[in-house]
Parts: structure tokens; C-alpha cells; sequence
């Protein structure tokens, strides 16, 4: 009886989820569009700068790069993630339940890691307020992700029947 309860939950869980990586995934997409269009160029007979990067993204700061990286990679593992978990909500038992879980927790785990370079990013200061919108978005998606890891394993008792 309680395992129906948390359906909702995860269902919510997994709809806010979704729309709030899709939205990391614009910001971390318009971001490297602008590090590749207005990075370093470098012509024929030029030497790479001393402050040379191969992260180097001109807006932002030393940490901006890797939170860019990580948060689009999170973002795309959270987005496969959530569609993963759709199937889990569908049919609410075990047998759909390693599946999820084992999706949501990749998903987790990469949000937790740039959540790491957000904070950094934090720290170091002068970032755009995409970026501050970006990192509040991981930030927050951290918490959210394990609260539906936390719901969908409402379903682990009970069995599919046929």
C-alpha cells in the first residue's frame, strides 16, 4: 500500500528532473557554442599562449570549462536517465525497478560531480548569469535526484504478475 503512495512522488520527481537537466542542457549548450566561437584562434606561425587551456571558455572563470563539460554530460545521463525511469513509473515493481535505479544513480553521481566544479566556480567568482543559473540548476538537481532515487525504491516489494 505505501509502495502506491510514492508513485506520485517519483512521477513528480522524474517530471521536474527532466525539465530541469533539459534546462541544463540549453545553458551548457549555448556555452560551448560561445567557448568554440570565441575561443582561442590560433593562426600559422603562432606560438599557443603561455595561459593556454584546451577548457578555455571566455566568459567565467578557471572553473568554467569543466563545469560546462561535466554539467552537459550530466545533463545528457539525466535526460536518458529520466526516460529510463518512465518505464519504471509505468509498471511500478521490481522487475522494472535495477533499471532505474541503476540509471538515476549514473545520473547522480555525474550531477554530484559537477555540483563539485559548480561550487569551485562559486568560489572563484566572476561568471555570467547563465552560468549562475547553470550551477543553481546542478545544485538543486543534486538534491532532487536523490529524493527520486529515494521514492522509486518504493516499489521494491512488490513483484510483477502475470
Amino acid at each position: 500500500m505505501a509502495d502506491q503512495q510514492l508513485k506520485p512522488v517519483a512521477g513528480l520527481l522524474l517530471f521536474l528532473n527532466f525539465c530541469m537537466y533539459a534546462v541544463v542542457l540549453g545553458i551548457g549548450g549555448w556555452a560551448m557554442n560561445r567557448a568554440i566561437d570565441h575561443g582561442f584562434i590560433i593562426g600559422a606561425g603562432f606560438d599557443l599562449p603561455a595561459h593556454f587551456s584546451p577548457v578555455y571558455f571566455p566568459m567565467g572563470n578557471a572553473a568554467t570549462g569543466f563545469f560546462v563539460v561535466f554539467a552537459l554530460i550530466a545533463g545528457v545521463v539525466g535526460v536518458a536517465a529520466a526516460i529510463s525511469g518512465l518505464n519504471h513509473i509505468r509498471y511500478w515493481d521490481a522487475d522494472s525497478l535495477p533499471s532505474a535505479a541503476t540509471a538515476a544513480s549514473i545520473a547522480w553521481t555525474l550531477t554530484l560531480l559537477a555540483m563539485g566544479f559548480a561550487w569551485k566556480e562559486i568560489d572563484l567568482g566572476r561568471r555570467n548569469a547563465r552560468l549562475r543559473t547553470m550551477e543553481a540548476f546542478i545544485i538543486i538537481l543534486s538534491a532532487t535526484q536523490l529524493f527520486y532515487i529515494a521514492a522509486i525504491h518504493g516499489a521494491a516489494s512488490r513483484k510483477r504478475t502475470y
